[in-house]
């Protein structure tokens, strides 16, 4: 997403594409500063009839009929340029801002603890090991009756208000009556909140005895450095050869993809490099001696891998590093900048385009009449990336005499067929429907199991019978799938019910090996390092 780089706004309002949100809110940016690691960006005057909107604004605040919120019509104004921009530049509000950051630095002030609203119940559903919850001894399974002196058990609690319940200031504490093994507590377990960090790496292990598999969510703060240590520890316990999953991996900060793909180089290449009409070329080149320099490497992506990711996929692509296995990706080539107003709202403004190290545009084309007010997830398709547009761009000749094209999006070197049953409708309303979710924790979380990790892993297959009650499950509540849907559905809803199983009994890592067992894409992979020599 970012190049890591953030300017005040009072700065930017002398750019060119700021320039009107400066006058929108009637600001004197009379002060310019320069504060950037690369790049330089142009000022530019301001334009005849700039002046009219900060006469309206004035208009409005002084003499309209009625009292009005102004920072409300600002924020419109705001938004309704920004939307006819690209579909990334993006103008969030203080809480918006905030959450963003949380999200790309991994860390927020809480207590560590996930939950799942069962029946108007709050069950918990993880909890971060040595964390405040933790260390106040709250326990998967548990069901949270009152948080302080809010009853949220039977109630109509929303998500946003549990938030602001649980989460507070850091060194505060925070009191909650519970229910374990079906026994209210008599005493209420106290949590002080703390920093929280979550890892950006889903999971990292041996997924057989010389290959290891490593996935990442996002492009964090600390992505690199957290790469990195796992890669040491792998390496360690025996890895020859890498399974790096980069699917549905949209983005995050700039700078750390560059340095996580430092890590597949032993000298210094060009990673990806930057332009945009108010931006000079600039180059980004990799750190030397990379800790995966030489093993054999696969990259797994698909039509949600976008931005930061992209960036990595195409620098191995174009050197050759390794092989991409998987769907043309998103084709989010497209740099942004964080400039932050005082009230703590922010603005992601787009500056230059990527561009792999053969000179391939990452970026997809959109509408010039693009609105980013849509939701653009919808964008997502995996049929878009299995299409032959690309083969019309430029084409590129690697080392090896691989043929790559530009266009937009990253074409993969061994492509996986679109599952046809994943992308339905009936299985996609399913999966946002959180009836999985419902099914397993009103049904398995009695009490928690007596066998390993390993075991689970090895050998729990769920059973027809439990499939079977899952379908009447859904017709209680008014879910039918036709004789023929069950069927063509056993095995993605077996894989969620048993991920979902392996993350409530042993933390999220297992989910992730759980759902590698069936996946599709992997075992490609594993082919793939079996055949090369």
């Amino acid at each position: 997403m970012q190049k890591g780089r953030k300017r005040n706004i009072f700065v930017a309002a002398t750019y060119a594409a700021t320039l009107l949100l400066g006058l929108i809110l009637g600001q004197n940016y009379a002060d310019q500063e320069r504060i950037s690691s690369g790049g330089s960006l142009v000022p530019i005057g301001i334009s005849d009839n700039a002046y009219k909107i900060q006469q309206v604004v004035d208009l409005i605040s002084t003499r309209y009929v009625d009292s009005i919120n102004m920072d409300s019509v600002q924020n419109g104004a705001i938004n309704h340029i920004i939307s006819h921009l690209d579909p990334y530049s993006l103008f969030l509000m203080p809480n918006e801002s905030q959450t963003q950051t949380e999200i790309l630095e991994g860390t927020f002030e809480g207590i560590g603890m996930e939950y799942f609203n069962l029946n108007d119940t709050l069950l918990v559903v993880g909890v971060i090991t040595n964390g405040p919850a933790d260390k106040a001894g709250f326990k998967v399974g548990d069901r949270i009756l009152k948080i302080s002196d809010k009853p949220v058990a039977g109630n109509l609690v929303s998500k946003e208000e549990v938030e602001k319940l649980i989460r507070g200031k850091r060194g505060t504490e925070v009191e909650m009556f519970i229910q374990r093994d079906s026994i209210a507590l008599p005493f209420p377990l106290k949590a002080k909140r703390d920093q929280i960090s979550v890892s950006s790496l889903d999971v990292a292990y041996m997924i057989e005895p010389t290959v290891a598999f490593v996935r990442i969510r996002r492009f964090g703060l600390k992505t690199a450095e957290e790469f990195r240590n796992a890669i040491i520890e792998l390496k360690k316990q025996g890895a020859k050869n890498l399974i790096l999953d980069l699917r549905d991996n949209g983005g995050g900060y700039f700078h750390i993809a560059i340095k996580l793909a430092s890590e597949f180089f032993a000298d210094q290449r060009l990673v990806v490099y930057t332009e945009g009409a108010h931006e000079a070329r600039r180059d980004y080149l990799s750190e030397s001696k990379g800790n995966y320099a030489n093993g054999k490497l696969v990259v797994l992506v698909n039509e949600r891998t976008a931005s930061a990711s992209e960036v990595v996929a195409g620098a191995v692509q174009d050197w050759d590093r390794g092989i991409l296995i998987g769907r043309r990706t998103y084709g989010k080539g497209i740099v942004q900048e964080l400039f932050d107003f005082s009230d703590g709202s922010t603005i992601n403004l787009s500056i230059a385009r990527y561009y792999t190290p053969l000179g391939r545009s990452i970026q997809r084309k959109y509408s010039p009449n693009w609105s980013n007010m849509q939701d653009y997830a919808s964008m997502y398709s995996g049929l878009w990336s299995l299409d032959t547009t690309y083969a019309h761009g430029k084409s590129y000749q690697t080392g090896l005499g691989k043929k790559l094209f530009s266009g937009g999006g990253i074409v993969p070197d061994l492509l996986v067929p679109v599952d046809s049953n994943e992308v339905s409708i009936i299985y996609q309303d399913l999966a946002q429907s959180s009836l999985v979710e419902q099914f397993v924790y009103s049904r398995f979380t009695k009490k928690l199991p007596a066998y390993s990790i390993e075991n689970f892993l090895q050998g729990y297959t769920l059973p027809n019978s439990e499939y079977s009650s899952f379908i009447n499950f859904l017709n209680q509540r008014g879910v039918r799938l036709s004789a023929r849907k069950q069927i063509d559905l056993h095995d993605l809803i077996q894989s969620d019910i048993e991920a979902l199983l392996g993350r409530y009994y042993f933390g999220r890592e297992a989910y992730f090996k759980v759902k590698n067992r069936y996946d599709f894409f992997i075992e490609k992979a594993l082919q793939q390092l079996n055949t090369q020599s």
